[in-house]
């Protein structure tokens, strides 16, 4: 889970601040529409549900509002957040690309937009990727909760963080060209680590504010963690003798 703290520290480093900007933008302006939305919506089901009870049980609204805006949180965690992740994809894999430069001790480049738009058919293309793998799975889930109520909600959350660590870890692969295939298989050989990141992300994306900052603390987190355990696997130049480690950048962040 440390490596998602150290994600939040990077988002303040100079030099990425600029590249953290729009990706935090488009989750505002997201999370705001997204909000007043279900806001809405959930104030017309309270009304139709008062309408239908006697009113000697009018009182339950106080139960249904807070009911809804936990509900609210919920949505917000595991809808919208993946609405934002394809969005921002682009923008969430130059900023994974400019935080293993940091990691890396390099000069932070200047992206031009001829750059950006070339590269942004191969990220869309990798989105739709993980979408392709998540999306039936997390549809089976559901249903299948339903018959398993009390272990369903667990189950929920701990394929809740193999899902996002999937989804944050494959910019930094996808930036060094390692296929998603490649990709389930290396966090398939360290569950704890991956399942441990997944579920910081799935936690925070729970809280209020914070989940404003959490898909480009987590890009940042999952390209650190990349850093210091996958990329000496990756990179030819690492394994001549003298080489540079990047495990070391632990201490770094």
């Amino acid at each position: 889970m440390g490596y998602f703290l150290q994600g939040l520290k990077l988002l303040s480093q100079k030099g990425l601040k600029r590249f953290v900007l729009i990706p935090l933008l488009i989750n505002l302006l997201l999370f705001s529409v997204a909000f007043y939305w279900l806001w809405q919506l959930l104030r017309h089901l309270i009304t139709a549900i008062q309408s239908w009870l006697p009113t000697w049980l009018h009182w339950l609204e106080y139960l249904l509002i807070p009911l809804g805006l936990f509900s609210l949180i919920i949505s917000f965690a595991y809808s919208f957040t993946m609405v934002a992740n394809i969005i921002a994809a682009p923008f969430n894999g130059l900023l994974s690309e400019k935080t293993e430069a940091l990691l890396r001790g390099q000069t932070i480049s200047h992206t031009s937009v001829k750059q950006f738009l070339q590269a942004c058919p191969r990220l869309l293309a990798r989105e739709w990727q993980k979408l392709c793998y998540l999306l039936p799975r997390a549809v089976i889930l559901f249903i299948l909760c339903w018959f398993i109520p009390v272990v369903g909600p667990f189950l929920w959350f701990a394929c809740s963080a193999w899902f996002y660590s999937l989804q944050y870890l494959d910019y930094p692969f996808d930036n060094n060209n390692v296929s998603f295939s490649r990709l389930r298989t290396e966090l398939r050989q360290a569950p704890a680590l991956s399942l441990s990141f997944g579920s910081a992300v799935a936690l925070c994306s729970m809280v209020p504010l914070l989940n404003l900052l959490v898909m480009p603390a987590a890009v940042c987190g999952a390209t650190a963690l990349w850093c210091a355990r996958f990329a000496d696997a990756y990179d030819p130049a690492l394994q001549a003798p003298g080489a540079r480690s990047y495990r070391k950048l632990d201490k770094y962040c």
